[in-house]
């Protein structure tokens, strides 16, 4: 996994399935917020990573990636934060 932190991730996210590039949320909610760990620990506040869960995203990241498919993405994410 190619894990990056940024602002206005589902808009990146979006603009970035616009130009064919695949995107990951691999952790949408908290760990401490999963309903399969209810029960199991005491509710509570953490903000550090219910801030990440809310600004990661994988890009993609395989063996064939050329680097002419690298300059494409991070030229596109530029793009987003430039144009937007």
């Amino acid at each position: 996994q190619y894990i990056i932190r940024v602002q206005r991730r589902d808009e990146l996210c979006a603009w970035l399935q616009e130009k064919e590039i695949g995107t990951e949320i691999y952790y949408p909610v908290p760990l401490h917020k999963q309903e399969c760990l209810k029960g199991l620990i005491e509710p509570c506040s953490m903000p550090n990573s219910e801030k990440a869960s809310e600004e990661t995203l994988a890009l993609p990241i395989f063996p064939e990636l050329s680097n002419e498919m690298k300059e494409y993405v991070v030229n596109s994410i530029a793009d987003f934060y430039r144009l937007k």
